[in-house]
C-alpha cells in the first residue's frame, strides 16, 4: 500500500440524518479502513435554534468562528487535503480561506445545486426550475422565497454564494470540485464553473449491504417525506391510480401526518416510520422493487443506489442523477416525472412479470458492484487525494 494519506473532512450535517450525511460517513469509514488518517470536523443544524436564525444568516456567509477552528487544526497537524462536504449553514466558506492560509490543497464536494439554486434541488412550484443557473445574482429565487418559502433566508443563500464568487472564492481557493453524477458536473459548467475543475465521482454504498431475498411482495419508498420527493406522484400513483399492490413507505419530513393518515385508509398502504441501518436494509432488500419518484433534481440519488447494492430494482423519475443509476430495462424502470400514468404503468408492468423482476434483480448486483461499490469508489477517492498531496 502507498503511504496512507491525512485528511481533514468538513461536514455540516442536516437536522434530518440524510443522503449527505450517510455518503459521508461512508467515505469516513471507507478511508480509515484502508488505513488513512481522517479526522473530521462536524457541525450540526441542531445548533441553529440555539444560535438564532439572524446569526446563523451571518454565519452562513463567514464564519468567524469556523475559521478560527479550522485554522487552528492546520497550524497543529499537517494534512494533505481539507475535504469539505458540506458547509453550510454553519461552516460557511470561511473554511476555504482557512485552508488555503495554511497552504493546504482543498477538494469541495457538490452534493446539492445550492451555489447555483438557493432551494438546492433546481425546484419550485412543484417542477423542476433553472431559473437562477448561471444568473449572477440568485434574484428568481430571491422573489419566488425559494428556500424554505423565506424572502431573507433565500437572500442570505444568494448573497453568500454571488459574494464569494465576485471574490473568488469558488475558483482561487478551491483545489478540485467533485459531484457525483455527469448530470451535476453539466449544471454547473453552465452556470460558469471551470469545466477541467469538477471531477465525477458517484456515491458508493459501503459496506456492501449484501443481496436481498426480494421475496417481501411489496414496493418501498424510503427516504424524507417532502414534496420535492414526489410523494404526491406516489400517492397518487396507489389512491387515484388504483394500483392494488402493498407500498411501504419509510421516513420522516413535513408529509409525514398526511402520509400516516392515507396509510390508515388504504389497505394497499404502509407508513413504516424511521428506520435504522439494519431494518432499512432487510426492508429494501425484501421489496420486489422500490420507488423514486423525486421531482426536484438529485445530483445523484442514493436511494436508489442503495436499491442496486441490495439487488432491487427501481422504478425512477428521469432526470437528474437518477437516470445515470438505472438503466431502463435492466436494473428498473425509467417514467416522465409527476406522471402518474405512466408511474402506474410502469410499475403494474413489473407487479404482473416476476420473471422479469427476477433478472433484474441479477442485474442490479452486477451494476452496484462495478460501479458503486466501496473497491470502485475508494481507488477513485485515493487516486484524487494522492494527486492532491503533490500540489
Amino acid at each position: 500500500m502507498a503511504e496512507p494519506l491525512r485528511i481533514l473532512m468538513l461536514h455540516n450535517r442536516y437536522l434530518i440524518h440524510g443522503g449527505e450525511d450517510v455518503s459521508t460517513e461512508a467515505q469516513v469509514e471507507l478511508l480509515r479502513n484502508a488505513g488513512h488518517e481522517v479526522v473530521l470536523v462536524e457541525e450540526s443544524n441542531e445548533r441553529v435554534a440555539q444560535i438564532g436564525k439572524a446569526r446563523t444568516a451571518s454565519r452562513a456567509i463567514w464564519s468567524r468562528e469556523s475559521y478560527r477552528r479550522v485554522s487552528g487544526i492546520l497550524e497543529e497537524s499537517k494534512f494533505d487535503v481539507m475535504h469539505v462536504q458540506n458547509w453550510f449553514p454553519l461552516l460557511s466558506p470561511s473554511v476555504h480561506y482557512a485552508a488555503h492560509r495554511a497552504g493546504v490543497p482543498m477538494v469541495q464536494s457538490l452534493r446539492n445545486f445550492r451555489l447555483v439554486c438557493p432551494q438546492g434541488m433546481l425546484f419550485r412550484d412543484g417542477g423542476v426550475c433553472t431559473d437562477c443557473v448561471g444568473r449572477s445574482v440568485a434574484w428568481p429565487g430571491v422573489r419566488h422565497r425559494c428556500y424554505r418559502n423565506s424572502a431573507p433566508g433565500t437572500a442570505v443563500i444568494a448573497t453568500m454564494s454571488t459574494g464569494h464568487r465576485w471574490a473568488g472564492t469558488w475558483n482561487r481557493r478551491v483545489w478540485r470540485y467533485v459531484t457525483p453524477s455527469q448530470y451535476a458536473r453539466s449544471i454547473y459548467v453552465d452556470a460558469g464553473w471551470d469545466s477541467t475543475a469538477i471531477e465525477v465521482i458517484p456515491n458508493f454504498i459501503y459496506p456492501d449491504p449484501g443481496e436481498g431475498p426480494g421475496d417481501g411482495g411489496y414496493a418501498v419508498f424510503a427516504g424524507r417525506l417532502d414534496p420535492v420527493k414526489g410523494l404526491d406522484t406516489l400517492l397518487a400513483a396507489w389512491e387515484q391510480g388504483g394500483i392494488e399492490y402493498p407500498l411501504k413507505i419509510a421516513g420522516a419530513g413535513p408529509l409525514k401526518e398526511r402520509v400516516a393518515a392515507i396509510a390508515t385508509r388504504n389497505r394497499h398502504i404502509e407508513y413504516v416510520g424511521m428506520l435504522d441501518e439494519a431494518d432499512y436494509a432487510r426492508l429494501v432488500g425484501r421489496a420486489s422493487f422500490a420507488v423514486v419518484p423525486t421531482l426536484g433534481i438529485e445530483t445523484f440519488g442514493r436511494v436508489a443506489a442503495e436499491s442496486l447494492a441490495k439487488g432491487t430494482p427501481a422504478v425512477v423519475a428521469d432526470h437528474g442523477g437518477l437516470s445515470e443509476i438505472v438503466s431502463d430495462g435492466q436494473t428498473g424502470l425509467l417514467f416522465p416525472p409527476g406522471d402518474v400514468t405512466a408511474l402506474v404503468d410502469r410499475i403494474r408492468s413489473l407487479v404482473a412479470d416476476p420473471q422479469r423482476l427476477s433478472a433484474m434483480r441479477k442485474a442490479c448486483r452486477r451494476r452496484y458492484e462495478a460501479d458503486y461499490s466501496g473497491n470502485r469508489a475508494l481507488k477513485a477517492w485515493t487516486a484524487l487525494y494522492t494527486e492532491a498531496r503533490k500540489q
